[in-house]
């Protein structure tokens, strides 16, 4: 009995971190003022041909106007840089350069968002990956979260676009991860570092605080960077906030079921600390859990267990611009999904075959 007790508080406890999520509203909201500091985007690509002219044209299309644009060309083999380029000479405010050698120790979206960070001039530092899109009014909106909540780093994370099935077995498991484990309100209410969550796809610091304390070139070699930094950055007692994008960044991860799982696999485990009996047990919690008291317990007690997963899986969709009807009936199949990932990243740590974009990641 000692073990249902465990795995029906955990189910309950999740319900209530999702429903304290969906209450809470944890999103960005539009400001009532109009911003002119001066805004360093800052956008390392590697083998981004494909997707980056979206990104820069949506940068143009923002009202706001007082930025820069760095773009480094991380040792791409495709043509990524030629198309940079010819983009920027049609806008000054827009600059592509050539990332220097990676360094040993260093892995290499750390060191090239330590080079942007060298070169810019502004007073906001907004870090970006290159298969985004933004949406007009983003840039105005966050300085003035910034402002409100004196802040030294914001980080959002944003709405996923996906266009296969293979996806939407896999992409979704982002949100659900982080919205039925984490109070995301409680990043910016409590000091503990326990409470930290971060997504690389947008961070957006003051420049002077981290010029400060050069946040990438403390975590060179950390897989989870952004969530290090976040980590780090609220150890030096700064105020700090992750939120929803709320449709002001959207991002196409992958485009493929084996693409999503190998890019997923490689963060997986590192999000445990790199600890394989953490990551064990909650799958064990989470895939079993439903299972043991179905086999155990009668049928009321699975009823409300399932009503419990439901409800959960209808407030993240909602909360996170998803499609509920497909996430409800892709759910069962979805943690299949993350048993194939927990494993593979586990294999991969094992193996230190960790690899992104054809580069070895260290583990």
């Amino acid at each position: 009995m000692l073990i249902f007790y465990i795995v029906f508080f955990f189910l309950i406890l999740r319900f209530s971190v999702t429903l304290f999520n969906f209450i809470s509203n944890p999103k960005l909201t539009r400001s009532p003022r109009h911003y002119n500091e001066l805004v360093s985007i800052l956008i390392p690509a590697r083998n981004e041909e494909e997707d980056i002219l979206d990104l820069l044209e949506s940068i143009q299309e923002q009202d706001y106007t007082n930025y820069e644009v760095i773009i480094l060309d991380d040792d791409s083999d495709d043509s990524t840089f030629e198309v940079c380029e010819e983009f920027c000479k049609g806008d000054k405010r827009f600059s592509v350069v050539k990332g220097a050698e990676l360094p040993e120790g260093w892995l290499g979206k750390n060191y090239a968002c330590h080079q942007l960070s060298l070169l810019a001039k502004g007073k906001y530092l907004m870090f970006l990956d290159a298969d985004e899109v933004v949406a007009n009014g983003l840039i105005n909106n966050v300085i003035h979260r910034m402002k409100m909540g004196k802040l030294a780093l914001l980080s959002l994370f944003t709405n996923q676009i996906m266009g296969s099935v293979g996806e939407r077995l896999v992409v979704p498991l982002m949100h659900y991860l982080l919205l039925n484990t984490l109070p995301l309100r409680l990043v910016r209410l409590s000091r503990s570092a326990k409470f930290s969550a971060a997504s690389g796809q947008f961070m957006f610091f003051d420049a002077a605080s981290y010029h400060a304390h050069l946040w990438h070139a403390q975590v060179k070699d950390k897989v989870v960077e952004d969530m290090e930094i976040m980590k780090l950055v609220k150890a030096y007692q700064y105020p700090v906030e992750a939120l929803l994008a709320n449709k002001y960044i959207s991002c196409r991860m992958y485009k493929s079921f084996s693409e999503a799982v190998d890019g997923f696999s490689k963060n997986l485990l590192a999000g445990f600390n790199n600890s394989i009996p953490a990551l064990l047990c909650y799958l064990l919690l989470v895939m079993l859990g439903p299972l043991f008291i179905a086999f155990y317990l009668d049928l009321q007690l699975l009823f409300f267990a399932i009503a419990l997963i439901v409800l959960s899986r209808i407030m993240i969709s909602l909360a996170s611009g998803q499609n509920v009807l497909l996430n409800l009936l892709f759910h069962p199949i979805q943690m299949l999904s993350m048993l194939v990932i927990s494993f593979v990243s586990i294999k991969k740590h094992l193996d230190k075959s960790i690899r992104w974009k054809g580069r070895r990641i260290s583990p």
